[in-house]
């Protein structure tokens, strides 16, 4: 037989070989922070960029999925989350409302894909595994899977223990890219819990807030910087990762955008196809 070897073997686009890295923090403007991550996606969508990959800390957001925009309950959870202290977007991925807060990472990539359909399965099993190596870096007993009750649900959320979620991980897809994106919850639960709980009654969906959970709670120590270390250097084992500043010209394309994505909260409207975790039959 002539198989190819993992050398003249094509590359798969779900799995990089080589990634940049982005660490341009905007925590005080979330806007700008979605606005950005949607400008690396079309940028790698047309080939002006690889697979490029954000890592930063985060200020207080609840971000809403588009089913929780087309709720009835939707101004209402607004309303709540803002009572809160907390900064309101739509994201770019799919699911249902999820919190930032300063005790948070927020990580996302996109991956350039002409075919960017075919390789969902893989990019969900890749970046929660991903995930879940990082969290066992620094002792928590980190597993793939959806617990029962957890706030926006899906099949590769990573949780602790089977018993309380601790990050999730979503898609979003367009011509020629995918992004994948989540947050980490490295402390501060109870906050989490505090503004999820107002939340999730106005939308009128039903949860168990005792699902809900952080690192630190798990593993003393397991801190945000900690949480934060872990990630750089399960990334740096895995991938070719080098710096990336972003250039003037993207940066000013962002920041044209951010008032239209806090003003889609109001709308509902973001074309693209979105996918969650995707449930698997039980």
């Amino acid at each position: 037989m002539n198989e190819a070897t993992a050398e003249t073997r094509p590359a798969d686009p779900a799995r990089p070989r080589e990634i940049a890295l982005v660490r341009h923090p905007t925590p005080e403007d979330p806007a700008l922070g979605t606005a950005i991550t949607r400008v690396v996606l079309e940028h790698a969508a047309s080939g002006e960029l690889g697979a490029t990959a954000r890592l930063q800390r985060t200020g207080p957001v609840v971000t809403f999925g588009r089913q929780d925009s087309t709720s009835p309950g939707f101004a209402d959870a607004v309303a709540a989350a803002r009572e809160q202290g907390f900064r309101c977007t739509l994201r770019l991925a799919g699911g249902r409302a999820a919190v930032f807060h300063e005790g948070t990472v927020a990580f996302s990539i996109a991956l350039p894909d002409p075919t960017p359909r075919r390789g969902t399965q893989a990019r969900f099993l890749l970046w929660s595994e991903f995930v879940t190596a990082a969290l066992r870096r620094v002792g928590v007993d980190a597993r793939v899977g959806e617990v029962e009750g957890e706030y926006c649900p899906g099949s590769y959320s990573v949780n602790a223990r089977g018993r309380v979620k601790l990050a999730g991980v979503g898609q979003r897809l367009i011509d020629g890219a995918a992004h994948v994106g989540g947050v980490i919850v490295a402390g501060d639960s109870a906050r989490l819990r505090d503004v999820l709980i107002p939340v999730y009654e106005a939308l009128g969906l039903d949860w168990r807030p005792e699902t809900a959970g952080a690192a630190e709670d798990e593993v003393p120590g397991a801190d945000l910087d900690a949480v934060e270390s872990a990630l750089l250097n399960e990334l740096d084992e895995r991938f070719d990762v080098s710096e990336l500043e972003l250039g003037e010209g993207l940066l000013e394309e962002a920041v044209a955008t951010a008032d239209r994505h806090e003003a889609e909260l109001l709308t509902g409207r973001d074309g693209g196809p979105v996918t969650n975790n995707p449930k698997e039959p039980r």
